[in-house]
């Protein structure tokens, strides 16, 4: 196998030829995804001639950023594209699928709720949409399926029996992850948005509700903005779910703590990427970085935007693999000496 080169050893009935995929020569290179919708950005001057841009053209622009894995939404990237041509796009643009995310909040019927919805059939619909967008991730050979439930959650006071709320998430969650205990199921939480308030804003809550769902198929996707959003610690907030749940997806991105903005790696909280990724290090994380960034907010190019992503977190990496056998720092931080660690991890960032 020539250097820098692995094969996707991925067991699907849909993928016939072993893809190899490009990865830089770099030691533990993650795979790197991004939002595909970023990619619609400038569509018209971009396909000049399509009446209508698929997920399969969006995996190409994609890959032409250099991104090697790829998130889809369920059902949305579904629509015009079946999983058999979506595997087919994967295999011929180098990339292999990381996993899928359930979009409900874009079904008005979920408004109040998929999984807390007052009405027991809307819950039932939302759990058996659930169901199969895990029937189509298997076919495609997938492994993670991300759970938002942003549009879980209530608005008002008196709005919500928040009990009921809670048992019905558990319960829907549990029998999510017992349709296929093949593939992983990770919550991903937030304060708010599109609700006022979510059912599962914080590390904390969220590994309140693994608990409450006992299964050895779950976890959490820590996404950088969130969490910031949260007014938590990345790198805690990571230590935190290693400890008591297993860390699944890494959402990274930056903001300004107040609400989801969606910038670049690294833009705000360099320090504190840097930090998370230390912390990823440590718990023997390996998996797909995916960047959920909002290049659309401000009209950037999405694929220069997706390249700057890239080269920024090779860089910090780089930086953490340094700081994670670096003795001094370790002693910095068990004698809580402030000073000298930021004298360390500085000279490591700007050297």
């Amino acid at each position: 196998m020539p250097p820098g080169r692995n094969v996707c050893r991925r067991d699907c009935a849909l993928c016939h030829c072993p893809a190899t995929l490009d990865f830089m020569e770099t030691p533990n290179y993650p795979r790197f995804a991004a939002r595909l919708n970023a990619f619609k950005i400038g569509a018209d001057s971009y396909w000049p001639h399509k009446n209508k841009v698929t997920t399969t053209d969006l995996l190409a622009r994609a890959a032409t950023a250099g991104l090697n894995a790829a998130d889809l939404n369920y059902p949305d990237h579904f629509v015009d594209d079946r999983p058999g041509d979506l595997v087919r796009a994967l295999d011929d643009n180098g990339m292999v699928l990381n996993g899928m995310a359930m979009r409900y909040y874009t079904d008005p019927g979920y408004k109040l709720g998929a999984f807390t919805h007052p009405d027991p059939q809307v819950r039932r619909a939302a759990i058996d949409e659930t169901k199969r967008g895990l029937d189509v991730l298997a076919e495609m050979g997938g492994r993670l399926m991300t759970l938002w439930m942003g549009q879980d959650g209530f608005d008002y006071s008196f709005q919500m029996d928040y009990a009921r709320a809670w048992d019905n998430t558990v319960s829907a969650m549990a029998e999510v992850a017992d349709h296929n205990r093949d593939i992983d199921i990770a919550l991903e939480y937030k304060p708010n948005e599109p609700r006022a308030f979510a059912l599962m804003p914080d590390a904390a809550t969220t590994l309140l509700a693994l608990r409450d769902i006992g299964r050895d198929n779950t976890g959490v996707t820590l996404d950088f903005a969130h969490v910031l959003y949260a007014d938590e610690m990345p790198a805690f907030a990571a230590a935190l779910v290693a400890r008591h749940s297993r860390i699944l997806g890494v959402h990274l991105n930056d903001g300004y703590g107040k609400w989801d903005n969606g910038l670049m790696v690294g833009a705000v909280h360099p320090l504190q990427t840097v930090e998370l990724l230390v912390e990823l290090e440590r718990a023997g994380y390996d998996s797909t970085i995916y960047f959920d960034t909002f290049p659309d907010h401000s009209g950037l190019d999405p694929v220069a935007e997706a390249r700057t992503n890239i080269e920024v977190v090779q860089k910090l990496r780089a930086v953490a693999k340094r700081l994670v056998s670096d003795e001094a720092l370790q002693q910095a931080i068990s004698a809580q000496d402030a000073p000298t660690a930021m004298r360390i991890v500085q000279g490591a960032m700007l050297a």
